[in-house]
């Protein structure tokens, strides 16, 4: 998301609760790793099981786990901790913020620490989480969570229509045809979340992708999505949206879980994170998403990014042993989210993981066949982000045509790009 992240909302669910899995309060000196996270329900019970866990083998290293609101102001949260001088040793962070950290001097480079770790094994994590934690070739976070998007459909609502299931040769055509026949009386084929931030984004990027295009220049300092793969990704939202009217427009509220649950909605794009929010009596499918050139997919990867000498020295071994193949799986299995390295597919238990959440399967293949390409992870990104959210909103409600949206966009990118 990350930003991401949606997926966020998993993160973002209840109230603030303050989750203590050692004694005492104070953070640096003497061990004490203060983590902050944003995990609730299952995934807060897992990873305080994991936390009390260490501790009580960890007598000298003890962690304690603070929830920090769980949402996208967790970087700004972070900030203003450097400003009080009183940063955790350890904070998650959503997609592309580890940026907006990286250069301060509380900000530790892992770089040797991880890379240079044979038993740390950093090649094993799938590219997508390496690609997240690293900016400018230096490794600044452990990557904490890895998903991808993927076509999530309901198969009563396509038995209903006599349509075919969908299958990993769907291209574009497909997917819209399937869309539009399976609109009417107040069901869409299609949802779409269009409150034009990262949730609106990361859908029109693996779109640009399939297509064949990138979002910026090889060398990073200019725009290239006005190209014909963005015209062709452009013009089919709006062909969707505005022309078949069959894509159900999310304002962010998340509408459409619930939609797809009293089955009004036929098709999502989207990640392992609300496979278990679907009702049991929905019978759904997963399948890689449909493709132009290619089926490529986005990753979200989120990261723990670790703080001054004390998380370099304590907080850190703790990090090493949650994200190790055999406890990561644990914390997969309570909760769902896909592994994070390619070695837990590997793993005795993995077996297990699959028969408990079916739908996983799809995502995991999509880490290591659809997952090629990631966002910049630049400074610049929230403001590139910002345009282009604007930029597909104006489009799917047909505000806007899409080659003008596109060159609007690119335009405001590459003022940003040369501010920078």
């Amino acid at each position: 998301m990350g930003t991401g992240l949606s997926r966020r909302t998993v993160l973002t669910m209840g109230a603030a609760l303050l989750m203590t899995a050692a004694c005492g309060t104070g953070s640096g000196g003497n061990g004490k790793i203060k983590v902050w996270h944003g995990y609730t329900d299952a995934e807060a019970a897992a990873f305080g099981k994991l936390a009390e866990r260490w501790n009580a083998a960890h007598p000298e290293q003890q962690v304690e786990l603070v929830f920090n609101g769980g949402n996208d102001n967790v970087l700004q949260k972070t900030l203003a901790s450097f400003a009080s001088g009183n940063p955790p040793e350890v904070a998650y962070q959503y997609g592309s913020s580890i940026t907006g950290l990286t250069g301060r001097p509380q900000t530790q480079d892992l770089t040797d620490q991880v890379r240079g770790d044979a038993e740390f094994r950093w090649d094993d994590l799938f590219a997508a989480g390496r690609e997240a934690a690293t900016v400018d070739g230096k490794v600044y976070g452990i990557p904490a969570l890895v998903d991808n998007l993927s076509l999530v459909y309901n198969e009563k609502l396509f038995d209903e229509a006599g349509l075919a299931h969908p299958t990993a040769e769907w291209t574009w055509d497909d997917f819209r045809s399937a869309a539009r026949k399976l609109t009417g009386d107040g069901r869409f084929g299609w949802a779409y979340v269009n409150d034009g931030t990262e949730d609106t984004v990361w859908r029109f990027l693996a779109l640009l992708w399939q297509a064949g295009g990138d979002l910026l220049s090889a060398d990073g300092k200019k725009a290239a999505l006005a190209s014909d793969a963005g015209r062709q990704a452009m013009e089919l939202l709006r062909d969707m949206a505005v022309t078949d009217k069959s894509v159900y427009l999310d304002a962010g509220d998340q509408q459409y879980l619930n939609l797809f649950n009293s089955g009004r909605i036929g098709m999502l794009w989207t990640g392992p994170w609300d496979l278990g929010a679907i009702n049991e009596d929905v019978s759904y499918g997963v399948q890689i998403l449909p493709g132009k050139v290619t089926h490529a997919t986005i990753a979200g990867p989120d990261t723990f990014v670790v703080f001054g000498d004390n998380g370099r020295e304590n907080a850190l071994p703790f990090l090493k042993w949650l994200l190790s193949p055999e406890i990561h799986l644990e914390f997969a299995m309570e909760t769902g989210h896909l592994p994070i390295r390619q070695s837990e597919v590997e793993l005795p238990g993995y077996a297990e993981y699959e028969a408990k959440y079916p739908g996983a399967k799809v995502f995991v293949e999509n880490l290591e066949k659809n997952v090629t390409k990631a966002r910049p992870n630049i400074p610049q990104y929230p403001k590139i982000s910002q345009v282009l959210g604007t930029a597909v909103q104006s489009v799917l409600l047909g505000q806007a045509e899409p080659r003008a949206a596109l060159d609007q966009a690119a335009a405001e990118i590459d003022q940003a790009l040369a501010a920078s």
